[in-house]
């Protein structure tokens, strides 16, 4: 839609400018006519006034004006009573011998010099103490077809502009149309390899459990009333409840979030969260505290916001194997919730910190690599934003942003 709007634009402005080249230039002639018109009708006041002043008419001899290549005064018998060149002065017109001729209505006319070039004639009967002559004044072109030579060539420059805008305009969408497939071959490939990423992770994670099943169930089915078959079982269990996490995390991931939102207290979610927490927190040695205001309402899913805060405090504990203190805190900011997650485990070594929230990027052993992707994905769908900031060997905080119910 956008690309078929800025076409039509396009066309719109060329056909505007082609327009304006165009009436500017059938205008330049009536314009140049008029132009003459007006100089000539000003020049035969000026030689009237002259004639009119001087009846000898030898004023007229030095009345040289730049636009008049020559003029003259021809009485009613046809004979020069005035001619710029001396030598015709009491003449008969084009050399026949002399009659009566009647006076001349005004007129004008474009005529051809003796050196060729083309000038514009006007004549007009003017009156010298009392005696009625016709003036016939020849004048000159130049800045008149100097009017018609510009417009002509604004006409040109205009057209040249508007070829050149729409063939840069067509090179440059060519252009953009490459990039824009060359932008969509890479996000292809890269899916691709991501696709390849995620098959060799679900390989991997699949077939270890898968294995132990296949194991431990030959084992049972060999000696099934061994003693030892219990512990087998359980193994069992505990390998398929590992491959059921991870068809649910995928499944989480690839899940489109729920429009529907809700204003809820933080609070009770927070206690909700570390009570699910505390019996691996207890088990590792690890302290977990918890702030939040009780009036503090969040605007979103509860539940996909709750699996969220699940699935970063288990990333805070195996940080930290060795004991610890996980952190988690609540507190206004404007019109958001601002959530920390803190641990002071491991950390994240640099070169990881720009990857974690990419989905099956795990440095783990026996991880997917859907955790942080997951929490990311689910933040984003409530209208928030999640950040991560780390220091190896320190510790991390995850900080979440959530709209608060209004």
């Amino acid at each position: 839609m956008f690309k078929k709007a800025i076409l039509l634009l396009g066309l719109a402005v060329t056909c505007c400018l082609l327009w304006f080249a165009v009436y500017d230039y059938r205008e330049a002639g009536p314009i140049a006519r008029e132009n003459l018109r007006g100089l000539a009708l000003s020049l035969t006041t000026a030689i009237e006034k002259l004639a009119a002043n001087d009846p000898s008419l030898e004023t007229l001899h030095s009345f040289h004006p730049p636009d008049v290549a020559y003029f003259t005064l021809v009485d009613r018998r046809g004979v020069y009573r005035f001619h710029s060149n001396r030598d015709l002065v009491g003449t008969p017109v084009d050399g026949r011998s002399a009659k009566e001729v009647p006076l001349l209505t005004r007129s004008e006319t474009r005529v051809t010099l003796g050196t060729g070039e083309r000038a514009y004639q006007f004549a007009s009967p003017v009156t010298v103490r009392g005696e009625p002559l016709v003036l016939v004044l020849t004048l000159h072109t130049y800045r008149a077809d100097a009017v018609v030579r510009r417009a002509r060539l604004n006409m040109t420059i205009v057209l040249m502009l508007v070829v050149m805008g729409w063939l840069l305009s067509f090179g440059l969408a060519r252009y953009a149309r490459r990039d824009e497939r060359h932008r969509e071959e890479l996000a292809r490939r890269e899916a691709l390899a991501k696709l390849g990423e995620m098959g060799a992770v679900l390989a991997h994670e699949i077939r270890n459990p898968l294995a132990g099943i296949k194991g431990f169930a030959q084992v049972i089915a060999a000696k099934p009333q061994e003693s030892r078959n219990a512990a087998f079982a359980q193994s069992i269990v505990t390998e398929a409840v590992r491959l059921e996490s991870l068809v649910n995390d995928l499944l989480a991931y690839a899940a489109n979030e729920p429009e529907a939102r809700e204003d809820f207290p933080l609070a009770p979610l927070f206690a909700q969260t570390v009570s699910l927490l505390q019996p691996d927190a207890r088990a590792q040695g690890v302290g977990v505290t918890w702030r939040c205001p009780d009036d503090l309402l969040v605007h979103g899913k509860r539940d996909r916001i709750e699996q969220a805060l699940l699935n970063l405090g288990h990333n805070a504990l195996q940080a930290m194997p060795d004991g610890g203190l996980l952190q988690l805190l609540a507190e206004r900011s404007g019109r958001d919730a601002v959530i920390s997650i803190r641990d002071n485990g491991s950390g994240i070594a640099e070169e990881h910190r720009q990857q974690v929230f990419d989905p099956f990027f795990t440095t783990k052993s026996r991880g997917t690599g859907l955790g942080l992707a997951l929490c990311k994905k689910i933040v984003e769908a409530n209208s928030g934003s999640i950040t991560l900031q780390s220091r190896e060997g320190e510790g991390t905080v995850v900080t979440l942003t959530l709209p608060r119910a209004r």
